[in-house]
């Protein structure tokens, strides 16, 4: 019995220890087993870091405050810190070294803030961080070098900035990385180099940009990648060559652009697709021998598209009648044109009804 009292005494004493060293503004939870301290300082219109905060941090919580900069050597005094939540501040400057000694780091989030550069090397020492939320901040470029020393980071999350070009080798630290988000930026150019160094790359987002070209070559590295987000860009023609080295891809959308047809050799370096989307451009016919290219294709989408229902889709319609991908939504693929077929569904025309005028005629 007095052995259990002196164990609640000395457990007593330890919370009492946490709490004694938590700033007022925050909470402090040990968490077990490991025996570390969750601080959350979430929303209490802080203005600056707050002192003396627990030596065993693991996770700190700082979203929705008042910070406007991240002074030098942050985390200094808690070596074990793995995750840092800053989103949705007004963060306007990171100091060159405001993460130098956080060793141990593993997740970085900065989403929400006016974030317009990052410094030179500014995450150097990071061996360890696997996540960096960057999203709805002011960036409006990346200079190559930002991201150096970040060689396991696996997920890069940069979406809702001002972004409009991707230099060469802007990336070519991230050797790891699976998951890059650069959806809703304002990118036009994209260098034939830019993503050098993405080999593990799994996922790339580049929805509603303003991508009008891809250089042939641009997805070169990505030998790995497998889900490939195009839409709502400027794309007024793609080619086989704007996807080749994508040998892995297994889903490829390009809706909502500007194209108006397909080259027949469109999927020559993308045999694995299974998902297909290119609805909301201005094709008007498609080649169905192209598609016998993808063999695994299990749903396509090729609705909101004018077609024009005569002889140029007749290998498509034959297709169709043959493949047991899932066109989706079938009702919705109508005819716009000729005039006869107008309004009708594809599918339910016959080869006798997709007629072209003679020359002449």
């Amino acid at each position: 019995m007095v052995l259990v009292q002196c164990l609640l005494w000395v457990a007593l004493c330890v919370c009492q220890a946490v709490a004694g060293r938590c700033p007022k503004e925050c909470s402090c939870n040990r968490k077990p087993p490991i025996n570390r301290t969750e601080v959350d300082c979430y929303r209490q219109g802080l203005k600056t870091m707050p002192p003396r905060l627990p030596e065993d941090s693991w996770v700190l919580r700082m979203g929705q405050n008042l910070l406007q900069t991240l002074p030098a050597k942050l985390l200094q005094g808690m070596p074990h810190t793995e995750s840092i939540n800053f989103e949705h501040n007004i963060i306007r400057s990171i100091h060159p070294r405001a993460f130098s000694g956080a060793s141990q780091l593993i997740l970085v989030n900065l989403h929400g803030n006016q974030l317009a550069r990052l410094p030179l090397k500014a995450f150097q020492g990071l061996t360890r961080l696997r996540f960096l939320m960057l999203g709805q901040n002011r960036f409006s470029s990346i200079k190559p070098g930002a991201f150096s020393g970040l060689h396991n980071l696996s997920d890069l999350d940069m979406p809702q900035n001002a972004l409009t070009s991707l230099p060469p080798n802007v990336f070519q630290a991230l050797t790891a990385l699976r998951i890059m988000d650069l959806a809703f930026n304002k990118i036009q150019k994209i260098s034939s180099k830019s993503f050098t160094g993405l080999d593990k790359l799994y996922f790339l987002n580049l929805d509603h940009n303003s991508i009008a070209d891809i250089p042939p070559g641009t997805f070169q590295p990505l030998s790995s990648l497998q889900v490939l987000i195009l839409d709502n860009n400027l794309l007024s023609t793609i080619t086989a060559a704007s996807f080749e080295g994508l040998s892995n891809l297994q889903e490829l959308y390009v809706r909502n652009n500007g194209f108006g047809k397909l080259p027949k050799d469109i999927f020559k370096y993308t045999p694995k697709i299974t998902q297909l989307a290119l609805s909301g451009n201005k094709l008007k016919s498609m080649d169905g021998t192209s598609l016998l290219q993808l063999a695994g294709l299990r749903e396509i989408f090729l609705h909101d598209n004018p077609w024009s229902c005569d002889c140029r889709m007749k290998t498509f319609l034959h297709w169709l009648s043959q493949s047991k991908a899932n066109l989706s939504p079938i009702g919705a693929l109508r005819c716009v044109s000729p005039h006869r077929n107008k309004g009708r569904p594809l599918s339910s025309l016959t080869g006798a009804e997709l007629q072209c005028k003679a020359k002449g005629s």
